[in-house]
C-alpha cells in the first residue's frame, strides 16, 4: 500500500510538471504570434509557434501537439485571426502534420540524428498535406477558381510550405537541447546519459540546422 501510494505521488507530480511544462510552451506559442508575423505572399505568412508546439511534442509524445495545436488556433480564431474558421481548420491541420509525426519517430529514440530525421519527415509530410488542403480548402478561402489555385501549387504553396517547415523544424532543432537543459536544471526533466560519440552528432545536426534556417530565411527574405 505504501509503495502504492509513493508512486500515485510521483505520478501526480510527473503531470503536474508536464501541464506546467506544457501551459509554459503554449504561452510561448501564442506570444509569438503577436510578436513575430512575417508576409510572404498574399493570405500566406510565416509565424513560428510551430517550434514551441513540437517541442512539447519532443517532450510529451504526439498527443502533446494536437492539444497544443487545437488550442493555440483558436487563440488565435478568437483575437488576431482574419482567416475565419477555414483559417482555424488549416492552421491545425498544418501543425499537426508537421509536428506530430516529428514527435512519433522522436519517441522511438531520442537522439539528435533521430531529431533531425524527425523533422526532415515532418517538413516533407506537413508539405504534401498542405498541398492537397490548399487546392481544397483555398478556392472557398479566396472565392478563386480550382484551376487558378492548382496552378499556384508548385509555385507558391509548395516553396512556403517548405521554406516555413523548414525554418522551424532548424529552429526546434537549435532549441530543443537548451530548452531540456533548462528544464534539467529547475528538475522539471529526468537528466540523461549522452552515449558516446552523440557530441559529434550533436555539432554536425547543429550546423545542418543552422545551415536549413539560413537558407530559409533568405528564402522568405527574398520573397
Amino acid at each position: 500500500m505504501e509503495h502504492t501510494t509513493h508512486s500515485t505521488r510521483t505520478r501526480a507530480k510527473l503531470d503536474v510538471k508536464q501541464l506546467v511544462v506544457l501551459a509554459l510552451l503554449s504561452a510561448m506559442a501564442f506570444i509569438s504570434l503577436f510578436l513575430v508575423d512575417i508576409p510572404v505572399y498574399g493570405f500566406l505568412s510565416y509565424e513560428p509557434k510551430d517550434i514551441f508546439i513540437t517541442l512539447g511534442g519532443f517532450l510529451y509524445g504526439p498527443m502533446a501537439t494536437v492539444f497544443m495545436s487545437v488550442v493555440i488556433s483558436f487563440l488565435e480564431f478568437v483575437t488576431i485571426s482574419t482567416t475565419g474558421p477555414i483559417g482555424l481548420l488549416m492552421n491545425i491541420i498544418s501543425t499537426v502534420a508537421f509536428a506530430a509525426p516529428a514527435a512519433v519517430i522522436y519517441r522511438r529514440h531520442r537522439t539528435m540524428s533521430m531529431a533531425l530525421l524527425s523533422l526532415f519527415s515532418g517538413t516533407v509530410l506537413m508539405t504534401g498535406v498542405m498541398l492537397l488542403w490548399n487546392y481544397l480548402v483555398t478556392p472557398l478561402y479566396m472565392g478563386t477558381p480550382r484551376d487558378v489555385v492548382a496552378s499556384m501549387l508548385l509555385p507558391v504553396f509548395l516553396p512556403f510550405n517548405l521554406a516555413k517547415a523548414g525554418l522551424n523544424g532548424a529552429l526546434t532543432l537549435l532549441l530543443y537541447k537548451p530548452f531540456v537543459t533548462m528544464l534539467r536544471m529547475l528538475h522539471f526533466a529526468e537528466p540523461s546519459v549522452q552515449p558516446t560519440g552523440s557530441r559529434r552528432v550533436s555539432v554536425f545536426s547543429i550546423l545542418v540546422a543552422a545551415f536549413l534556417l539560413i537558407t530559409c530565411v533568405a528564402f522568405i527574405v527574398v520573397h
